[in-house]
């Protein structure tokens, strides 16, 4: 939200027109502020030892109910197919990183294969280890965003969200 390419300014644009672009109907998304990127990046940079991936914790949306929550319950959305190298979902944690991964409260922590780092108790000290099939994606996420949700979302971070 309020990066460049997001879609939400995008879409807040688009509803003059008429009608909302979207891809692919399946499509999901993170959603995650400038200010809590910068508070992870901050919190890595006292508690990281070197080499590790701090993940958020951060909800999920469908596409679908964010056109919704800016256009309307009626908006028209017109589906336009999938463009070159965009996804369908977001992925911050792989399955070949699951052997590596610590869950905490509010974020994971991919700790480095080499040198055994990620079994040393005192890099992981806190978290616990996902599943080996564990993976971490806008689609298989535990926490969404209803279309009620994300419309007192975007009310409430009107003046952080960029412009086109």
């Amino acid at each position: 939200m309020g990066s460049n390419g997001s879609v939400i300014p995008f879409f807040m644009k688009e509803k003059e027109k008429g009608a909302l672009p979207i891809t692919d109907s399946n499509m999901t998304r993170f959603n995650i502020t400038l200010e809590e990127g910068v508070d992870l990046v901050l919190y890595s940079l006292k508690n990281a030892w070197g080499s590790e991936i701090f993940i958020p914790k951060i909800p999920s949306y469908n596409i679908i109910d964010l056109a919704k929550a800016i256009g309307g319950e009626n908006c028209k959305i017109n589906i336009t197919g999938i463009r070159p190298g965009e996804k369908i979902h977001e992925q911050m944690i792989g399955l070949e990183d699951a052997p590596h991964t610590y869950e905490y409260d509010d974020h994971y922590k991919i700790l480095p294969a080499i040198y055994n780092w990620s079994s040393d108790p005192e890099r992981n000290k806190g978290g616990v280890k996902v599943d080996k099939n564990f993976t971490y994606s806008s689609d298989n996420n535990k926490e969404w965003m209803s279309v009620g949700e994300l419309k007192e979302w975007i009310d409430a971070n009107k003046s952080k969200i960029g412009k086109i």
